[in-house]
């Protein structure tokens, strides 16, 4: 069995998780007010940190689930994301409307990447 490890654990989550040569990273939000193509850029910088951090990069995510307040922020986000995604790498990806914890967050990004 493959061990477990935990990075920037504390009380309530971990943002990154390993477990063989797969990254799980918590749900990365930017700052709350900003719109959300300057929370997508900072969710997406935030994700290349964490990753590099457990030894991967962008062109290494396998899944991306997003949730926006409002999918009206649809296009926004996604010329953000488009600009970002490294060409032909384009992991599955999920986007739906939620309503996230904080009400000022206006997008929530949550990666599985492979290592290496």
């Amino acid at each position: 069995m493959s061990d477990i490890v935990r990075m920037r654990t504390d009380a309530r989550m971990s943002q990154i998780v390993i477990h063989g040569d797969t990254i799980h990273l918590a749900g990365q939000v930017g700052s709350p007010g900003a719109d959300v193509a300057e929370q997508t850029r900072e969710c997406l910088s935030k994700i290349e940190a964490l990753l590099a951090e457990a030894g991967s990069d962008k062109t290494r995510i396998l899944q991306c689930t997003i949730w926006l307040a409002d999918m009206a922020d649809f296009a926004q986000m996604n010329a953000v994301w488009d600009a970002w995604a490294p060409a032909g790498h384009a992991p599955a990806r999920a986007c739906g409307e939620a309503k996230l914890a904080t009400p000022g967050h206006r997008v929530e990004f949550i990666v599985v990447a492979a290592r290496g």
